[in-house]
């Protein structure tokens, strides 16, 4: 499988992507420099809605694959024939969806540690660990936005294949076969 074509083919997810967590992070350059009191403070008010992202993410994840399985038995039960290129960005998906599926688990479990409730962590670190989980929130959901919006240009590729029975390069012609 040839990874050399992913940006050029995947600007539209990508960028999406990169945006959503440019997005993210300009919220969160806005909070500014806080200590390791107020550090505590936001991540105790901020980790339930964290720990949301994250099962929300594992939730779609899991949803998105199905749908792949969903689009694999369109695909192969189509009149037209879909060329090996539409099975390698299905594979694409899949594999950038299911590392999603397993990054947002653990994370989820991770945010559910009681670090807020223990006198053992420093408060210093509280500073790090915040900036942190903001971070990695911001990372999850632009990768989720890049998830779907592959997904999306996978479906208008079918639609237009299948529906409309247009010529892209993701069908056989007849002398191909």
């Amino acid at each position: 499988m040839s990874y050399s074509n992913f940006i050029p083919t995947d600007k539209r997810a990508v960028l999406g992507g990169l945006v959503t967590s440019i997005l993210v992070g300009i919220g969160i350059f806005l909070v500014g420099n806080i200590s390791g009191y107020q550090a505590k403070e936001l991540l105790t008010s901020s980790l339930p809605g964290i720990n949301t992202l994250c099962n929300t993410i594992v939730l779609a994840s899991a949803t998105i694959l199905a749908l792949l399985l969903t689009l694999l038995g369109v695909s192969s039960g189509s009149d037209r024939k879909l060329a090996g290129k539409h099975y390698e960005y299905v594979i694409k998906i899949a594999r950038i969806d299911t590392i999603l599926f397993i990054t947002s688990l653990l994370f989820f479990q991770l945010f559910n540690l009681p670090v807020t409730e223990s006198d053992s962590v420093p408060v210093a670190w509280f500073s790090s660990v915040y900036w942190a989980t903001l971070t990695i929130s911001a990372v999850l959901s632009g990768t989720m936005v890049s998830v779907i919006l592959m997904l999306y240009g996978t479906i208008k590729n079918m639609v237009y294949v299948i529906g409309m029975e247009e010529d892209l390069d993701i069908t056989v012609d007849d002398e191909e076969d």
